[in-house]
């Protein structure tokens, strides 16, 4: 087989026919369609001969700005069947993040999903240098001048045999080296660069994924972290590769609704997803009755000590197993339904989790397959396996990477999974690739057993102004692990000493708030109350007992309004944007410090 994502794809859909790949959810009726592999290979078909109908191929880049459904994947595989170039966009960008990267790329084309997707790239034809075109995948939508084509009318375009001999001629062309995609980073620190990746890359790492993961064409997947992102569309790529139904959830908003209802196997979730569960658990259980509490206490302590000899690929004991299959009947089994209930694996990245939130999900039975990877890296770079694992590490590097640590602690990734380069930016290239390797911009250091454990991003480390470095991560893990913090931002780079933005667990608040006699208050109110700011602190001195004096969050504020992607305090993968943040809340920041 060709090193080609394609025609991995196409060697899938001889092997498995008329089975399911793709599953989604009919607006009309609320009832789930699918996709066959035959159906989708012929989509892949007509999408690539209805591009070069309009004179689409070899390097062109083309875009694609929509949510998360069938067509988004159709048209990306479309694109690269005619060694085009596919240039995801956020679904929630902005017409100025649009026309960047779309006058960038020189891009003429563009996918759309909904209404307010479609208006803001109608804004594109005529505010941006090179776009001609969108097709649309909302049926709903009418288009309404030449400049826009329909899904259904644009894959008409490819007639009946028509461009096939074209399309094949192409095919016999491409090449392992063949540039894929250009991935636009969310750009938590400043301007987003277009990572470039190719065919081989992503065919290395389904590779080096086969020999730590075990996914199978009976699996079922969840997709509903943005495919404009590396680490769902790199998990759906693999999907395919493994010949597993893919199930597209359009509003990540639904997700735990839609959860039992899909009952996937496997799906990829960042620590937020995890966090929020976590939080949700948390407050519910807080409302139960004292024995109904202990018995949930207790399974969660039974998972824990069963979870601890799993980890270390130990023998579990005999009397560990039989309590543990008594909390699993009375506790844990029910909990697990909330994901569905056949939840084998589900693989964690994308930012810092605290090692008690995966220890919570590990000893309800639901193992997340913890790891660290960079857009620049085709994804993964460590992972956890599934015999053994450290909760206080992002997991073993993957076969076929190597990784090392620079003098100054910053963690260096060689491999055939890495990238081609910043599109159009070759001094930031050079500035990251160098004699082979990656540097990331990760602090971390690799332990006695060869795991790897990344403690920072070194551009976030906070020097205060009497010479301490000091770990913002650190402090956002411990305190978030509080079940009435939701987010912190703590600030101290250049300042005398440490403070925080603090946006509290409203729900857990509220109840707290009844039993201090604050009823009905708005969350303005709240978080400005003399009771609520004492409340605040004595659990945050709590929480720091074991800070050094330089790292204790010295003043904080709390906040009524959440960090959010509308407010531009979090990215579009949910990283908090610290000096967005910064500039958001500099007259509150400089208060801490008069």
């Amino acid at each position: 087989m060709k090193e080609n994502i394609v025609c991995m794809v196409e060697e899938q859909a001889k092997r498995l026919d008329n089975l399911d790949a793709f599953r989604y959810k009919c607006e009309k009726t609320g009832s789930y369609k699918s996709i066959s592999w035959n159906q989708l290979s012929e989509l892949i078909s007509s999408v690539s001969r209805s591009l070069i109908s309009l004179g689409y191929g070899f390097a062109d880049n083309v875009g694609i700005f929509s949510d998360n459904r069938p067509e988004w994947v159709v048209a990306d595989l479309g694109i690269l069947g005619v060694r085009g170039v596919t240039v995801p966009f956020y679904a929630t960008s902005s017409r100025q993040q649009l026309k960047y990267i779309a006058d960038e790329t020189k891009m003429r084309l563009i996918f759309v999903g909904n209404k307010e997707q479609y208006e803001k790239a109608s804004w594109l034809l005529e505010n941006s240098e090179t776009v001609k075109k969108i097709v649309v995948f909302d049926s709903n939508i009418s288009c309404d001048n030449n400049k826009c084509i329909g899904w259904t009318e644009f894959i008409q375009l490819a007639g009946t045999n028509q461009f096939q001999d074209d399309l094949l001629k192409v095919k016999s062309e491409a090449k392992p080296e063949d540039l894929a995609t250009i991935i636009y980073t969310s750009g938590t620190t400043g301007e987003s660069k277009g990572v470039m990746l190719t065919h081989a890359s992503y065919i290395y790492t389904f590779k080096i994924h086969d020999e730590r993961l075990k996914v199978s064409k009976t699996d079922v997947s969840a997709c509903f972290l943005p495919l404009s992102h590396v680490f769902e569309r790199t998990w759906t790529f693999y999907i395919l590769h493994c010949g597993a139904i893919n199930v597209f959830i359009e509003n990540p908003r639904e997700v735990v609704n839609l959860l039992p209802r899909i009952k996937p196997t496997v799906m990829c979730a960042v620590p937020r997803f995890f966090e929020k569960t976590y939080d949700g658990v948390q407050l519910e259980i807080s409302k139960w009755p004292g024995i109904k509490r202990a018995i949930f206490n207790w399974a969660i302590c039974v998972g824990h000590k069963r979870s601890d000899y799993l980890s270390k690929n130990a023998k579990v004991p005999t009397l560990l197993s039989f309590k543990y299959s008594i909390a699993d009947k009375l506790v844990l089994e029910k909990f697990r339904k909330v994901f569905g209930g056949n939840i084998r694996f589900m693989p964690c990245a994308g930012a810092a989790i605290s090692k008690a939130h995966l220890r919570f999900f590990h000893a309800a039975g639901i193992t997340v397959c913890y790891g660290y990877g960079t857009t620049e890296t085709t994804a993964t770079v460590s992972c956890f396996k599934d015999d053994v694992y450290d909760f206080d590490t992002v997991g073993s590097v993957m076969p076929g990477i190597e990784v090392k640590i620079s003098p100054e602690n910053e963690i260096m990734v060689k491999g055939k999974t890495l990238f081609q380069g910043y599109y159009k930016k070759p001094l930031d290239t050079e500035k990251v690739l160098k004699d082979g390797w990656y540097y990331t911009g990760d602090k971390g250091y690799l332990t006695e057993n060869g795991d790897l454990v990344m403690t920072d991003r070194i551009k976030d480390l906070m020097k205060t102004s009497v010479g301490k470095y000091i770990s913002p991560q650190k402090i956002e893990l411990l305190f978030i692990q509080d079940n009435f913090i939701e987010q912190i931002l703590p600030i101290g780079d250049g300042r005398k000493y440490v403070t925080a933005l603090i946006v509290p667990s409203f729900d857990m608040l509220k109840k707290e708030a009844k039993c201090l006699g604050l009823e009905n208050l708005s969350n303005e109110e709240l978080v400005s109350h003399e009771k609520i700011i004492h409340f605040y602190q004595s659990r945050i001195e709590k929480i720091q007992e074991e800070f050094s004096p330089y790292e204790k969050v010295i003043k904080f504020k709390l906040l009524a309004e959440p960090f959010s992607i509308q407010n531009g305090g979090l990215t579009n993968t949910l990283k908090v944007r610290r000096n967005k943040l910064a500039e958001l809340y500099s007259e509150m920041i400089d208060e801490m410090y008069a």
